[in-house]
């Protein structure tokens, strides 16, 4: 790899790929997609002539083959994530992988066994973590603005999906808990900086696809409390709530933020309420140039592999309470 450009290649046409990360790739000035590929050499050919990217290869292995690339992007549906990030890392390229890292906690450590086998960087891609508002959501609590943290609620939900979406095959580790409401829990471990003790949770499935179409969820922390919900046949919502002792942050795009406008923070407190805006920006842009960063200069990734399989277990948790 050049001293100055991460050298890319994407496995998979997702629309996730094609139409927001490898478009965020494209922005940075020390990152390029050079490769893409699909099992249809049609459609890698198609996305990369749309795209600008120089090759397009017809089978995954094909691009793991590919010289030319320093670092794999795995948008590919859950059950493959393992794989391929495995396959990946042995073939000397560091990966970014879409969340959630695996289907479940011994899934993930045999992806952490094989980082550390090749010595390859391998990062789960929670890229709402990298966008400035939540670096001022820590600013603000660390600051003591609301007291201490009491409780966190979120939601994270959206419409129904067609019949055949990877989202709607349980196979594929399909459903919302997993989709999106992974987010929700992510985003309370944080807020929190802890784990929690316990968790619980009711799950809804969808009777034609088994999958679970709604779930809530408690987790139970050593300082407090956090409840969700996340859904797919929904109006699109998210939203985070963060309650201090003595005031409340509400993180009002938390997830998917639009990386044209600012991000709003509604602080509410005994001197009254406020709004703090965070410049915009591409949360995923900021994500691989962190993690380009960690590749170039033999650092640790910016979010560490103890934090995915700790999401991981939690998800396990509500998963098991609530069937």
């Amino acid at each position: 790899m050049t001293t100055h450009t991460m050298r890319w290649g994407v496995l998979g046409v997702a629309k996730i790929a094609v139409g927001t990360v490898i478009p965020a790739i494209q922005q940075s000035a020390t990152n390029e997609v050079v490769a893409i590929a699909s099992r249809s050499a049609d459609k890698a050919a198609a996305a990369a002539t749309r795209l600008g990217i120089a090759r397009a290869h017809g089978s995954y292995q094909d691009l793991l083959a590919d010289p030319e690339v320093d670092a794999v992007y795995v948008p590919l549906p859950n059950h493959l994530h393992a794989e391929w990030s495995i396959r990946a890392l042995e073939a000397g390229k560091h990966v970014l992988c879409e969340k959630p890292l695996a289907l479940g906690v011994t899934e993930a450590e045999t992806m952490v066994a094989a980082a550390e086998q090749t010595g390859g960087k391998l990062m789960e891609a929670f890229m709402y973590r990298f966008h400035p508002q939540w670096d001022l959501v820590r600013t603000l609590v660390a600051a003591g603005r609301i007291g201490p943290v009491r409780a966190v609620s979120s939601w994270f939900t959206y419409e129904k999906q067609p019949e055949g979406n990877i989202r709607n095959v349980p196979e594929w580790g399909g459903g919302m808990l997993l989709d999106v409401g992974c987010y929700c829990i992510s985003a309370a471990r944080f807020v929190f900086g802890e784990e929690p003790i316990d968790a619980a949770g009711v799950l809804r499935r969808d009777p034609d696809t088994g999958v679970d179409i709604a779930t809530a969820g408690i987790l139970r922390f050593p300082a407090g409390e956090s409840v969700f919900f996340c859904g797919g046949d929904h109006a699109h919502d998210q939203r985070v709530h963060i309650i201090g002792s003595e005031g409340t942050i509400t993180v009002e795009h938390p997830f998917t933020p639009d990386p044209h406008s600012p991000a709003t923070l509604r602080v509410v407190t005994p001197a009254g309420e406020e709004a703090l805006e965070a410049p915009a920006a591409n949360s995923y842009t900021i994500e691989v140039e962190r993690f380009a960063d960690a590749v170039r200069h033999d650092t640790p990734v910016p979010t560490p592999l103890s934090d995915a399989l700790a999401n991981l277990r939690v998800i396990e948790q509500v998963a098991a309470a609530g069937n």
